[in-house]
């Protein structure tokens, strides 16, 4: 079978914000781009405008994953470029958090992370090359009150972000936790530009860019993980 023209990104938790940035950014890099989301019609716009994929998965369900990489990889060949990018939390006082709510945090976070992450190092080692990004948080660095449940779901991710780096940095693996600090851009109210001030919020398409340079990083000098965070974040 012929390689494809293009290389292959595949995004895992694909929203209308840092989600589709990174899809367009991939796509202008020159990369085909699979979209994967538990509602598969929510991204065949997206697909469309930029020429990718869309496949419905299920970050948390090993057969989903399992299933996505297959077709995916049938599709596009293996991937070069793979971004877990799934998360969600609920805010609440320790008191008052139900062991489901945490259960379902670690899922999202940590457990999706390992199953696309295990799925992209299988597809890549036996290529020795390739990239595996991990979407992390404030909450990958320091737990704050009320966000407990996000807490140990994004520790858990940046401990195996940092554990396949070590595995997989000298198979020519490419494993790195971009640790995002702050809150994104968005349409929804508290998240818009005009309400905050300039620059006071992430912008996607300034995270897509370093996303897209730390792929492109040379092997001599790879980083393991980066901070992002606009002018308004103490640290």
């Amino acid at each position: 079978m012929a390689k494809p023209a293009k290389p292959l990104a595949l995004i895992v938790g694909v929203g209308p914000g840092l989600g589709a940035a990174l899809a367009r950014r991939f796509a202008a890099g020159g990369m085909t781009v699979a979209l994967a989301a538990r509602r598969k019609e929510k991204l065949e716009a997206l697909a469309r405008e930029i020429g990718g994929r869309a496949y419905a998965c299920d970050g948390t369900k090993e057969a989903d994953v399992e299933g996505l990489f297959a077709a995916a990889v049938k599709a596009g060949g293996p991937p070069r470029l793979v971004v877990f990018n799934a998360g969600g939390y609920v805010a609440k006082p320790i008191a008052e958090l139900s062991a489901a709510e945490v259960e379902a945090c670690w899922r999202n976070c940590c457990l999706g992370g390992f199953l696309v992450g295990r799925a992209a190092a299988r597809a890549m080692l036996p290529e020795g090359q390739g990239t595996i990004l991990f979407t992390g948080a404030t909450a990958s660095l320091r737990g704050g009150a009320f966000f407990h449940n996000l807490a140990v779901g994004k520790f858990g991710l940046r401990a195996l972000a940092q554990s396949m780096a070590r595995e997989f940095q000298a198979k020519g693996v490419h494993v790195a936790h971009v640790i995002i600090d702050g809150q994104i851009a968005g349409e929804r109210p508290g998240y818009r530009r005009e309400e905050r001030g300039a620059d006071a919020l992430l912008e996607p398409d300034a995270i897509a860019e370093t996303y897209l340079h730390v792929h492109h990083q040379h092997r001599s000098a790879w980083t393991s993980e980066v901070e992002l965070r606009p002018w308004v974040e103490t640290f």
